[in-house]
């Protein structure tokens, strides 16, 4: 990759060993890295460096990561830029707050590295996807809780109610969903485009290769 392609990562953490560590592993992937330990110097730099995508703990002096990403992906300049939440054990309604905030993804910590990698990876060939292909009326369509979906479980088909799936778990080729009966379904569809349609506010990736459902958990 040449210098000028290189992606820049925003990394506010006030842990500094964990800081060092994700700073030194994302420069040897080559992304160009910038840092702060505060919520308050974090928003700074973000709006002055305009990052390719931004990784904040929670728990932050000065400002928290809640405050942090309310300024950042409010400000027409940075809005859209992806944006990944590093925490320990949460509430799920904690979860829930930082996706109504634009939050695009959770790393739970101790996590793992290979984890934290795939998540860029992925959230940046999303962003790189969205900015060079205009989605069709079908791909923009979100689902809503009491949609129902037809689909294969065991020999059967039938419908199932988007509220009533548990989680999504990526089982290459397929995607296995579970759901409230105990029934499953495989589906082709990949675990990402099931991620762009279903509702935010209820659904969460929590792995590379997990969405969950956070009406059916109490606490991660």
């Amino acid at each position: 990759m040449k210098k000028n392609d290189q992606k820049k990562i925003m990394v506010i953490e006030d842990d500094a060993n964990l800081l060092k560590n994700v700073k030194e592993i994302l420069e040897e992937e080559n992304f160009l890295v910038n840092t702060a330990t505060d919520g308050k110097r974090g928003i700074k730099t973000v709006l002055e460096w305009q990052p390719d995508l931004i990784i904040c703990d929670i728990a932050l002096p000065l400002k928290n990561g809640y405050e942090v990403a309310q300024e950042i992906l409010k400000n027409e300049k940075t809005k859209k830029t992806p944006f990944i939440f590093l925490t320990a054990k949460v509430e799920k309604e904690d979860i829930r707050k930082g996706m109504m905030l634009g939050a695009d993804d959770y790393i739970f910590k101790p996590f793992d590295i290979a984890d934290l990698l795939n998540s860029i990876r992925l959230r940046l060939d999303k962003m790189s996807n969205q900015n060079n292909m205009a989605p069709t009326e079908e791909e923009k369509k979100q689902y809503e809780m009491d949609d129902k979906l037809l689909l294969k479980a065991g020999s059967k088909i039938q419908f199932f109610k988007i509220k009533d799936l548990k989680y999504l778990k990526a089982e290459n080729p397929y995607v296995l969903l579970k759901f409230e009966d105990g029934k499953n379904s495989l589906q082709r569809q990949t675990l990402d485009k099931w991620e762009s349609k279903l509702p935010l506010k209820y659904f969460i990736r929590i792995h590379r290769s997990t969405i969950i459902n956070m009406e059916f958990i109490v606490k991660i």
